[in-house]
This record gives structure tokens, C-alpha cells and sequence, in this order.
């Protein structure tokens, strides 16, 4: 039996994650450079996957070393920089269809919800008190609350732990690789919810993968997953790769 939803946060709850990389892709371009989503992919859904300024200094050191150790001097400033425009380009961003939703049927239903992201408490606080839903959940793990992030299992065992229900009896709704693969390695069953980014990528194998949160009602939801089969290895493909799919 499912007794608790855990949430990730960008990409899921609201699309954060585009401007994430529309905003640095804005940096590279300063320096003739582009930023592909195949080598941003890393960086979805954890803090330990990619260093786009690491990155783009040692893009720029192949032409003008002298440019790529200014760059690298002034790294404070450059990612001030981005984190205002990263703020710029999400300030207009609201919920994603389904969040208000699914969360009143999760009320209705009596299931405790948490949000479990590897972005920090400011960022995902901030973003919650804003929307005004910080108090639809239990409990909030980020990357604040644990020692390594995504696809590492500790902010889904965190939140489990927060919620007071055993990680193998929370369902987790997650958009990114590294999301689903750190679930599963709680222990948790998950449903991907392939994001604006994230659709556009192979993802490892779910329990369901759904097109958005208002796709099927919670309860229909909680029913697909409980009588799934166990998980067998299954081929990747851009949104899950041959996971069911709501229909």
C-alpha cells in the first residue's frame, strides 16, 4: 500500500529547469558557445552532475587561454551573474498543471505529502511560501538536509523518514534521471513526469510514466502503480523508454 507522496521540485512542481539552462546558455553565447541539452542533461535533478562554468572555461581555454583565465578569475561574478538571470527568466513561472490538484486529492485521501530536491532550502522555500502550498507538505529535504544529492538515495530516505512512512510505501513523482534513479535506489516506487527538458531525454525505467500531474486522478494513479508487476529491465527511450504510459 502507498501512504505518502514525495514531490521533486524543479521540473515538476514548476519549470524551473528551463531557465536553468537558458540562462547560462545566455553566458555561453557571450562567448560564441553553445550549450547542448545532451551535455546539460547531467546536471537535471542534482547539484554533482555537470559544472557549466568549469565547462565553459575549459571550452574557451581551446582558443583564448588568456580569455578562459579571466573567465576563471572572475567565477564569483559570472555565477551572480546567472543566478540573476536564472531568477529573471523563472519569476513569471507558476505551478504546473496538476500540482494544486493532486494535492487536494492527496489531502482528501489522507496521504502525507513531502518535497524531496537537491536544490537549496532558499531556492525551494522560497519558491513554496511564493506559491503559497508550503503548508500542504509534511516536510522539505534539500540539498541543505543531506550529504550528496541526486541520484543518490538520501533526500528520498530524508523525506521518508520526515514523513514517518517507510521509503517502500511512498510514491515518488519525479522528472529527471537522476530523480528517478535516486528513488529507486530508496526503495520507492516512482512515477516519472517527463518535464519541458526532460521529455527530450532518455530516462531510466518507472513504475508509470505520465505526459503531467493532471493526467490521471490520485487515485487511479496510486491503483496503476500498486498492481504493477516488479520492475524488469527494460531498454531506454526518450521519456522512459518503454515504461506503460497513462493513456
Amino acid at each position: 500500500m502507498l501512504h505518502a507522496l514525495i514531490f521533486d521540485f524543479d521540473g515538476l512542481i514548476v519549470d524551473t529547469e528551463t531557465p536553468a539552462l537558458e540562462s547560462w546558455r545566455r553566458i555561453y553565447a557571450e562567448y560564441g558557445l553553445e550549450l547542448g541539452l545532451d551535455v546539460w542533461a547531467a546536471a537535471l535533478g542534482t547539484q554533482h552532475g555537470f559544472d557549466a562554468l568549469a565547462h565553459l572555461v575549459g571550452l574557451v581555454a581551446t582558443t583564448d587561454p588568456a580569455r578562459a583565465a579571466a573567465l576563471q578569475a572572475d567565477a564569483a561574478a559570472v555565477r551572480a551573474r546567472r543566478q540573476a538571470l536564472k531568477d529573471a527568466m523563472s519569476a513569471s513561472q507558476g505551478l504546473l498543471p496538476g500540482v494544486s490538484s493532486l494535492l487536494d486529492q492527496a489531502e482528501a485521501l489522507g496521504l502525507p505529502c513531502a518535497v524531496a530536491s537537491s536544490s537549496s532550502y532558499r531556492w525551494v522555500g522560497g519558491w513554496l511560501a511564493r506559491l503559497g502550498i508550503a503548508e500542504r507538505f509534511v516536510c522539505v529535504r534539500t540539498a541543505d538536509d543531506v550529504a550528496r544529492t541526486k541520484p543518490d538515495p538520501e533526500l528520498f530516505l530524508a523525506a521518508a523518514a520526515g514523513l514517518g512512512v517507510p521509503p517502500a510505501a511512498c510514491l515518488v513523482l519525479e522528472d529527471s534521471a537522476n530523480g528517478i534513479l535516486a528513488a529507486r535506489a530508496a526503495g520507492c516506487p516512482v512515477v516519472a513526469v517527463p518535464g519541458a527538458l526532460t521529455r527530450q531525454l532518455p530516462l531510466p525505467p518507472a513504475d508509470l510514466v505520465i505526459p503531467s500531474l493532471d493526467a490521471l486522478p490520485l487515485s487511479d494513479l496510486l491503483a496503476a502503480v500498486t498492481r504493477r508487476e516488479p520492475r524488469q529491465a527494460q531498454g531506454n527511450g526518450p521519456g522512459g523508454g518503454g515504461q506503460p504510459r497513462a493513456k
